[in-house]
């Protein structure tokens, strides 16, 4: 008797109409997601070739940029900086309030509190917005000159106090309340799925239930809370009409938090600047849309890379 006549057959699931249609929806589903996001790329690269050699009267009226690079790269870093800033002051918040709503409150509690968290998710970018000019901005100010008079001598707190209290660090704090419900969401169900057996043993074991959350929880969900953190990074990065609206345009690189002079994002400066646009300077910006394209990309490549090597995705 051969080996292959001495193997088991490999027993299969009936094939049913609905399995059929179920995989052929799928499948275009990702074909169409793959379709567009490929439409997209090649729509902003073939937009931006001029710009990469566009005179320097092309890129601004002023003339002040060498070229497009000399242009760019300050947006960038302004993206970059105001999500960083608003993931520090986020992901600590975001984290406590999923254990507390996870592991620590009453169901009743819980439940109103999630409901709570998630609904911030749904309030328009631009309440955000008028809730940080008229409202947070004034309310942070006094704190901001404390900060000054106590920290100057640190940098990122020296220079003149802006009078408004409209500043890089507003954005931040503004961005941070917006990502909270997206991390404190999936990071809440993360937590949830974590081993019932799991938390039994350690805690029969004699720990208390925070020792149960190192031993058990957090190393069960440390690959899906790093996936929660790179999404609510991707909305900082993309946020448009908040970081407008809150931020005076400037095209700067800074690390200073309470001056008035404050580096915008690639995202605003497009909202700002394209009704105005024609020509060259269109292109200009359409070239700046796709350097926040290969941005947000590569957090989301490097999400993935990150959560694969930390427990192959367990836990997601």
């Amino acid at each position: 008797m051969t080996a292959s006549t001495a193997a088991p057959a490999r027993l299969r699931a009936p094939r049913r109409p609905g399995d059929t249609i179920f995989s052929g929806a799928a499948l275009v589903g990702g074909l169409v997601i793959l379709a567009a996001l490929a439409a997209v790329a090649v729509f902003l690269i073939a937009q931006s070739i001029p710009a990469f050699s566009a005179e320097p009267r092309q890129i601004t009226s002023t003339g002040e940029y060498a070229n497009f690079w000399a242009y760019v790269v300050p947006l960038a870093f302004g993206t970059i900086w105001a999500a960083l800033l608003a993931l520090v002051f986020a992901v600590p918040f975001s984290i406590a309030i999923a254990l507390f709503t996870s592991h620590y409150a009453p169901r009743r509690i819980a439940r109103g509190l999630g409901s709570a968290v998630d609904l911030l998710a749904a309030v328009p970018s631009v309440v955000y917005g008028a809730w940080g000019i008229y409202v947070f901005a004034p309310f942070v100010r006094p704190f901001y000159v404390f900060l000054n008079d106590a920290l100057g001598w640190i940098p990122l707190f020296s220079g003149n106090v802006s009078a408004s209290g409209r500043t890089i660090l507003t954005v931040a704090m503004v961005l941070a309340v917006m990502i909270i419900p997206i991390v404190t969401a999936l990071s809440r169900e993360i937590f949830l799925q974590t081993p019932r057996l799991n938390e039994e043993a350690a805690l029969a074991l004699g720990a208390t239930r925070w020792e149960m959350i190192q031993m058990a929880v957090l190393p069960f969900g440390k690959a899906g809370v790093v996936s929660a953190i790179m999404l609510g990074l991707g909305r900082a990065l993309g946020e448009t009409l908040a970081v407008a609206m809150i931020l005076s345009p400037s095209v700067i690189v800074g690390f200073f938090l309470l001056r008035t002079e404050n580096p915008t994002t690639v995202a605003a400066n497009i909202a700002l600047q394209f009704p105005e646009s024609y020509g060259v300077t269109l292109n200009v910006l359409i070239a700046t849309g796709l350097i926040l394209f290969v941005i947000t990309f590569a957090v989301n490549a490097a999400s993935r890379a990150i959560v694969g090597r930390r427990g192959g995705g367990k836990g997601v």
